[in-house]
C-alpha cells in the first residue's frame, strides 16, 4: 500500500472543500464545463500531476521549482472558474429592524383588526424590551385608551409621543383632539395653532380648529379656518360645520346657501338632502323642501329623519293616515325617538283619537321629559278632554323650559279659568300679552274674561287691542279667520257697544278653515284658534330638529250650537270631547 505525505493530503483536502463550496454556491446556475485540470490523473508517488501534449508545456519548469500543494493552488487560481464567480455580489440579507420598531406590524395589525387584547399584550412586551421609548407602541396604546372612554389616560401618553417626536404633526393633533373631548377647547387651539406651525397643508388641523372656535362663540375664526380646510381639501363635514355656523347666528338664507354648494359637491349625501329639505321647511317653501326629502328617500329609503320631515309635512296639511303610514316606517328604525311618538300622538288628536293621543304623547314624555312641545302638545289634549288639572300641571310644565312663549301662558290662563281661579289666570292672560304681540286670540280670550267678571272698561280695551291686530295682520296679507273666532268677536263687540263688523271679515263658510299668521318672530307657524273662548293654540311637532308649528287638530269642529254670547252659556250646551275643546264657563 503506498504511503502519501502530508502535503498531499492537505492538497487534496483543499480542492475537495473548494470543489463542495463553489457546487453548494453556483447550483442553481447553468452546468459548466468541467476544468480540464480535474481531468487530469494525478502521480502519487512523485507528487506531480500527469502531463500530456500541450496542457502542460507552458507549466512544466514551475512544477519543478514549487510543491505540490502549491502547484494545485495555483491551477486553481488560474483556471478554476470560481475565482471570477467568487466576485459576483451574493444576495444580501434583508436589513434588520432596530429593537425600538420590530413589533411594529404586528401592533398595527391587531389594532386594525380591533383584536385589542392582544394588541395591547403585544405593546406591553415592546415596551418592556424598549424600557418605554417605542412612539409607535405608545401612539397606539393611547389610541386604544382613548376608544374606551379613558381620555385622561390617552393624553398623557400621546403628550409622551409629542415629546419623543416633537416635530410631529400627528402627535399634536392626538394631543388636541384629547383636550377637545375633554372639553378644554382652548387649550385645544392652542396645540392645533402649534401643529398647524409644523404642518400648513393639513386641512383637519384647520377643519378642527374652525370646530374648537365654535365652541369658543368666535364665529368669525370659525369661518375662516373651516374656509381655509375647503380651499385645501373639500369635505362634506366641513359644509355642515360652516351651515352650522350660519344657523347658530340665526342667518338661515346663507346656511341654505352653504348647504347648496355642499349638495352639489355630494349629490348623494342623505345628511345634507335631509338637512336642507328641512331648512326649506322652516321657511314654508314646501315644494322644495319636499324635493330635497324625497331626494335623500331616493338614496336611503330607511333614512329616519327624512321620513319624519315628510311625515310632517303631510301632517301639517291633514293628511293624518298618508303621515302615520310613514311613522310606521321610522318606527322600524328608531322605535324609541321622542319627536316619533310626540308627532303620532298629535296625528291621533287631529283623527279625534284622544286616548291613543295622549298614551302616545305620554310615551314621547317618558323618552324625553324635558321637551317643551311634548308637555305643550299633552296640555292641548288634556284641555280638549276637559282635564283642567292635568292641563294645568304639564303647561306648568312646558312654561318652566320655554317661559318667553306667549301661548302657553294663554293656554295655562284658559285651564286656570276652567279651575276657578280667575286672578292667575288674568295674570296669566297679561303675561300671554306682553310676550305675544302679534296673536289677537290673546287679547279677545282676555277681553272675553273680563267681560265676565264684570270689567267692562278693560274688556273694551282688549278689543281694541284685538282689532288694532286684526288690522295689522290684514294690511301684510289676505287672511281667513276662523268663522267661530269671528263670531265671538261679533258677539263681544255688540255687547260692549262698540260695532260688530269694525274690522272683521265675513264668516267663513268653512269650519276647517285656518287663521295663519306672518308675525316676524314667526314666519312659517300656523295659528288655529280652537272655539269661541279658546286659545288652544296649534299643536307643534318636533320632527327632525325642524321648528315647524303644526296645526294640532287638522281641523277644527264647530260647537253644536254655540250660545248667543260666550259669556252665560246655557246649562244645556255642553261640549264633549268629540267636540271642540271645552268652552270656557265662567260664574
Amino acid at each position: 500500500m503506498p504511503i502519501y505525505s502530508c502535503s498531499v493530503f492537505r492538497s487534496i483536502s483543499f480542492l475537495a472543500l473548494e470543489i463542495c463550496l463553489y457546487s453548494h454556491h453556483h447550483r442553481h446556475l447553468r452546468p459548466r464545463p468541467t476544468s480540464p485540470i480535474l481531468q487530469l490523473p494525478f502521480a502519487w508517488s512523485s507528487g506531480k500531476p500527469l502531463t500530456s501534449g500541450r496542457a502542460a508545456v507552458g507549466g512544466a519548469k514551475m512544477a519543478e521549482e514549487r510543491l505540490p500543494s502549491e502547484e494545485l493552488l495555483d491551477c486553481m487560481r488560474t483556471q478554476f472558474p470560481a475565482s471570477a464567480e467568487s466576485q459576483k455580489p451574493r444576495l444580501k440579507k434583508a436589513p434588520e429592524f432596530p429593537i425600538l420598531e420590530k413589533q411594529n406590524w404586528l401592533i398595527h395589525l391587531h389594532y386594525i383588526r380591533k383584536d385589542y387584547e392582544a394588541c395591547k399584550a403585544v405593546i406591553k412586551e415592546q415596551l418592556q424590551e424598549t424600557q418605554g421609548l417605542c412612539e409607535y407602541a405608545i401612539y397606539v396604546q393611547a389610541l386604544i385608551l382613548r376608544l374606551e372612554g379613558n381620555i385622561r389616560e390617552s393624553l398623557e401618553l400621546f403628550q409622551t409621543c409629542a415629546v419623543l417626536s416633537p416635530q410631529s404633526a400627528d402627535n399634536l393633533k392626538q394631543v388636541a383632539r384629547s383636550l377637545f373631548l375633554l372639553g378644554k377647547h382652548k387649550a385645544a387651539t392652542e396645540v392645533y395653532i402649534e401643529a398647524a406651525k409644523l404642518n400648513q397643508k393639513d386641512w383637519e388641523i384647520c377643519h378642527n380648529l374652525g370646530v374648537c372656535y365654535i365652541y369658543l362663540k368666535q364665529f368669525n375664526k370659525a369661518q375662516e379656518q373651516l374656509q381655509s380646510a375647503l380651499h385645501l381639501n373639500r369635505h362634506d363635514l366641513t359644509y355642515v360645520m360652516l351651515g352650522r355656523i350660519h344657523l347658530l347666528e340665526g342667518d338661515v338664507d346663507k346656511a341654505i346657501e352653504i348647504y347648496r354648494k355642499a349638495v352639489e359637491f355630494s349629490p348623494e349625501n342623505t345628511e345634507l338632502l335631509t338637512t336642507l329639505g328641512l331648512l326649506y321647511l322652516q321657511l314654508g317653501i314646501y315644494q322644495k323642501a319636499f324635493e330635497h326629502l324625497g331626494n335623500a328617500l331616493t338614496y336611503d329609503p330607511t333614512n329616519y329623519q327624512a321620513l319624519l320631515a315628510a311625515g310632517s309635512m303631510m301632517q301639517a296639511h291633514g293628511d293624518f293616515d298618508v303621515a302615520l303610514t310613514k311613522y310606521r316606517v321610522v318606527a322600524c328604525a328608531v322605535p324609541e325617538s321622542p319627536p316619533l311618538w310626540n308627532n303620532i300622538g298629535m296625528c291621533f288628536f287631529g283623527k279625534k283619537k284622544y286616548v291613543a293621543a295622549i298614551s302616545c304623547l305620554k310615551r314621547a314624555n317618558y323618552l324625553a321629559p324635558f321637551d317643551w312641545k311634548i308637555l305643550y302638545n299633552l296640555g292641548l289634549v288634556h284641555l280638549t278632554m276637559q282635564q283642567y288639572a292635568s292641563a294645568f300641571h304639564f303647561l306648568s310644565a312646558a312654561i318652566n323650559f320655554q317661559p318667553k312663549m306667549g301661548e302657553l301662558y294663554m293656554l295655562l290662563a284658559v285651564a286656570l279659568t276652567n279651575l276657578d281661579d280667575t286672578e292667575n289666570a288674568k295674570r296669566a292672560y297679561a303675561e300671554a300679552a306682553r310676550l305675544d304681540q302679534g296673536n289677537p286670540l290673546v287679547n279677545l280670550n282676555y277681553a272675553v274674561l273680563l267681560y265676565n267678571q264684570g270689567e267692562k272698561r278693560g274688556a273694551l280695551a282688549q278689543y281694541q287691542e284685538v282689532e288694532r291686530k286684526v288690522g295689522l295682520l290684514k294690511d301684510r296679507s289676505a287672511l281667513e279667520f276662523d268663522s267661530e273666532m269671528v263670531e265671538t268677536a261679533q258677539k263681544l263687540g255688540a255687547a260692549l257697544q262698540v260695532g260688530e263688523a269694525l274690522v272683521w271679515t265675513k264668516p267663513v263658510k268653512d269650519p276647517t278653515s285656518k287663521h295663519r299668521t306672518t308675525s316676524s318672530s314667526k314666519a312659517a307657524s300656523s295659528q288655529q284658534p280652537l272655539g269661541s273662548n279658546q286659545a288652544l293654540g296649534q299643536a307643534m311637532s318636533s320632527a327632525a330638529a325642524c321648528r315647524t308649528l303644526l296645526s294640532g287638530a287638522g281641523g277644527t269642529s264647530q260647537l253644536t250650537k254655540p250660545p248667543s254670547l260666550p259669556l252665560e252659556p246655557e246649562p244645556a250646551v255642553e261640549a264633549s270631547p268629540t267636540e271642540a275643546p271645552a268652552q270656557i264657563r265662567e260664574k
